[in-house]
């Protein structure tokens, strides 16, 4: 039997489209109480409001009796449809078209990987973490580097980092001791396939082994805040060891659509109507701990159209704070294009001495740190002029051109 399914990008759309408090608002009375909209709960009786909209996450709770969710979530519970009837029901409410592609026994199939695979991500994640708190090497090595980096307890749990063990199967091992199955530690790229592997036989514990072994861990989460990938960093100083090692593309993992920090950052970039653009995970983290929370990497990869279009959907406004080596600049030089092309208005902000905002962010007070991103930040267009002007200054053939 052929089964059918509303095609992901029709899926994305309708979420996109059912804005939580319109949905809600359809059905309960909701008033403003700061960032969030408030409202008594449709799912049990109560007299003093406790279900909680917010509409930058796109999510609502109710304290009273813990429903949670999002607009299609809503739908399901509150009209008792399913979750396909649910999604018809909003594409009707916003007039988008549904047309259900046929799908085979095989693509259910890989529809079910796909949640498997966000499970083993979830494990990953906390194994790494209590890896880090509650192992010797763990401790000694990974927390030792981040505390040594001053790095708060507070910031360290809010970014769920991480350490893999030195030992190169321990993750495999463990994972496949707690019932994960090899192949999707390997469809993941939690774990390598090892050169013994067939092409064709079934995967088992004794084909793969540990990507990551003996690095700290960065989880990398997609907009909703679920993990989808890594980025793992030697503590090592052999220079033939790759410093980062990021997971490779994945059916969860998309490098060019995510932004590192943005489930984090996205309420804040709304609030303050700015997004800080950064190089890596450290600068993300290190500006949290400052006290700013407006702030994106796109780690990994060179700035895409997709990140791009991610970030200005909270924002037309953004400034980048790439670092002031060379290939910080050359980043800058790529990226700035891509920005003014999508209609972004760019600020430009330099560390000085070649610092990045990890290395300067460790050197002042959060305060401080503030005031000089308030007081730097230039419109790219004047920063240009200003450097043209100064390149050309002494030159008199390039002052004619």
């Amino acid at each position: 039997m052929i089964a059918k399914v509303i095609p992901r990008d029709t899926v994305d759309k309708i979420i996109e489209a059912a804005r939580v408090e319109e949905v809600l608002g359809e059905f309960i009375t909701l008033k403003k109480r700061g960032a969030n909209l408030l409202g008594l709960c449709p799912f049990h009786g109560e007299k003093t409001p406790s279900f909680t909209v917010s509409p930058v996450k796109g999510i609502y709770k109710c304290f009273g009796c813990g429903k949670a969710g999002n607009s299609v979530n809503f739908i399901m519970e509150h009209l008792s449809l399913s979750y396909p009837e649910a999604l018809k029901w909003l594409a009707r409410k916003y007039a988008i078209e549904v047309v259900e592609k046929e799908i085979t026994p095989e693509e259910k199939e890989r529809l079910d990987e796909r949640e498997s695979m966000l499970i083993v991500m979830q494990y990953a994640a906390r194994y790494f973490v209590d890896n880090m708190n509650n192992t010797d090497e763990g401790r000694s090595i990974g927390l030792g580097y981040f505390i040594e980096r001053g790095l708060r307890p507070d910031i360290i749990q809010k970014f769920q980092i991480g350490y893999s063990l030195e030992e190169r199967r321990a993750f495999t091992n463990d994972a496949v001791k707690a019932g994960y199955a090899p192949k999707y530690l390997a469809k993941t790229g939690m774990s390598i396939l090892s050169n013994a592997y067939v092409e064709g036989n079934e995967i088992t514990q004794a084909d793969v082994f540990d990507r990551y072994a003996g690095r700290v861990m960065f989880p990398i989460t997609d907009e909703g805040g679920r993990v989808v990938a890594f980025g793992g960093r030697t503590l090592s100083s052999e220079k033939k060891v790759a410093k980062y090692i990021n997971s490779p593309e994945t059916d969860i993992y998309h490098k060019s659509r995510v932004l590192y920090g943005l489930s984090l950052a996205k309420k804040s970039i709304q609030q303050k109507n700015v997004c800080y653009l950064v190089e890596g995970y450290m600068d993300v983290i290190a500006m949290h701990q400052a006290g700013i929370e407006n702030v994106v990497a796109s780690s990994g990869t060179s700035l895409t159209i997709e990140q791009i279009k991610a970030i200005h959907r909270f924002t037309p406004n953004i400034v980048v704070l790439y670092d002031g080596d060379e290939a910080g600049q050359k980043a800058s030089d790529r990226a700035i294009p891509l920005l003014l092309e999508e209609g972004m208005n760019v600020k430009l902000l330099m560390f000085p001495d070649n610092h990045d905002p990890d290395s300067y962010s460790r050197l002042v007070t959060a305060e401080e740190f503030a005031v000089y991103l308030e007081k730097n930040a230039q419109d790219f267009l004047i920063y240009k002029a200003r450097k043209l002007s100064a390149e050309t200054k002494n030159d008199p053939i390039k002052k004619q051109q």
